[in-house]
């Protein structure tokens, strides 16, 4: 059985919704669809998504109109969980954990640290808490984590990487040993396995038209615990599917 799986941050899922979002995922022909920043809370999630012949859950802010993430997938999950039980992190609808049979698929929207870079602490405590919230999942099955990780990992993966250091959020030493630290807690990156100095990204600035020049970040990932790592049989990353500021991003994976 083999498995195609996407994550995409779609900026708004209403707005999405307005663009096409339903042709958009027809065509992405795709298991399972992990949404992030959808914008709306669960009902108007339910809304959208209610004829879209998928099995869907979402978790939604409390604050309205802000974050949220959600999980569509063909096939009904075991079971699905949102937040990571920690009251200073579960407000804002950031994760949904869906259980299968041979895997944990975690959807994050992870904090961005902000203009001036005002919760860059936060940010860093969050790292910390999140990833011991998937050490303990992997205790019982491997984890297939998604989303928008916020950070870009490495000079090859922004196009300004020398312009952005320690300025900007994303890209801060501090957002960068967040990842370090899952990567080595046995974490893989399988975009960057499969293809090491490619140069692609996944999320581009509405100003500038930064998006025709392709100068952009890849802050969008597929992490997979160690022991899977060999059932991934593709990793790719869909620039070319328009609708919000960030593109789709997704494995294969056989089991």
């Amino acid at each position: 059985m083999e498995l195609k799986i996407i994550s995409w941050n779609v900026n708004g899922i209403r707005a999405l919704q307005k663009k096409g979002l339903n042709e958009i995922v027809d065509n992405l022909n795709t298991d399972i669809l992990c949404l992030q920043e959808t914008k709306a809370q669960d009902d108007q999630v339910r809304e959208v998504l209610f004829d879209s012949g998928f099995h869907f859950t979402s978790n939604s802010a409390v604050r309205k109109g802000y974050s949220g993430t959600a999980i569509l997938s063909k096939n009904e999950p075991i079971q699905t969980t949102p937040d990571i039980g920690l009251d200073n992190h579960d407000q804002e609808g950031r994760v949904l954990t869906a259980e299968y049979e041979h895997f944990y698929l975690v959807n994050v929207y992870v904090p961005n640290s902000g203009s001036e870079l005002v919760r860059l602490e936060y940010r860093k405590q969050w790292d910390a808490d999140f990833l011991s919230f998937l050490k303990a999942l992997e205790e019982k099955k491997p984890v297939i984590l998604c989303g928008d990780l916020n950070v870009a990992h490495q000079p090859i993966d922004l196009a300004n990487p020398k312009n952005n250091y320690n300025k900007t959020a994303g890209y801060t030493q501090v957002e960068i040993d967040g990842l370090d630290n899952y990567i080595a807690n046995g974490f893989v990156d399988t975009f960057r396995m499969k293809y090491p100095t490619k140069i692609a990204y996944s999320w581009w600035s509405y100003r500038f038209n930064a998006r025709a020049r392709n100068i952009g970040w890849r802050i969008d990932y597929f992490l997979v615990s160690e022991s899977i790592v060999k059932n991934v049989t593709e990793a790719f990353i869909l620039p070319d599917v328009v609708g919000s500021d960030h593109c789709p991003v997704g494995i294969k994976i056989k089991f």
